[in-house]
């Protein structure tokens, strides 16, 4: 099984900022998701981050050494960096939606981030299907590998709501991929 687990919170995410490549810690609240998730998942037999600090955080939760992996990195939203939410330009947030192959200025498109997500995941199917492996992602590449689960594209990821430290868990072996769960945070209590 493919256990995705989304980082716990940051300051940042508390803001309304979006971070995509900046390397901000957990916070308390975000530290609490952290050792609650790894409760409920249990002892998986390998964990996996991305390289940004919030992930490695989450994952050293887990008790177990953590692979980094690149490809599980946010999405880089270049110039919008540490950008309020709110601050994107409804005109920009159009725009974004509407093409998948849309950059962020200095920034990556939905399209490439679709492309890495499903090389790693694809690295990691065989064995997803003989063991539990815990990815420690972020809510973009979370969104990607959703939408590779259920075989649609790129532009899916805009109808999800990814929360932080939830948990989606999609099964690789035969006879082919198929999402089990959701965005699931009952174990955060509230």
């Amino acid at each position: 099984m493919l256990i995705l687990v989304r980082h716990g919170r940051t300051v940042a995410n508390a803001t309304g900022l979006l971070q995509g490549r900046v390397d901000n810690h957990l916070d308390d609240t975000g530290r609490a998701q952290a050792a609650a998730t790894a409760a409920v998942v249990g002892r998986p037999s390998r964990v996996i981050a991305s390289p940004l600090l919030r992930a490695v955080q989450t994952a050293e939760a887990f008790g177990l050494p953590v692979d980094v992996d690149e490809r599980w990195i946010e999405l880089d939203y270049g110039d919008w960096d540490e950008r309020p939410v709110r601050g994107v330009a409804a005109e920009e947030w159009a725009a974004w939606r509407a093409d998948v192959g849309f950059r962020p200025p200095g920034g990556e498109s939905l399209a490439d981030l679709q492309a890495r997500v499903e090389g790693a995941i694809e690295s990691l199917a065989e064995e997803a299907a003989e063991a539990d492996l815990v990815v420690v992602t972020h809510v973009s590449p979370m969104k990607a590998a959703v939408a590779w689960a259920l075989g649609m594209g790129a532009a899916t990821t805009w109808r999800m709501h990814v929360s932080q430290a939830s948990i989606t868990r999609i099964r690789t072996g035969p006879p082919g991929p198929a999402l089990t769960s959701f965005n699931e945070v009952w174990h955060l209590g509230g």
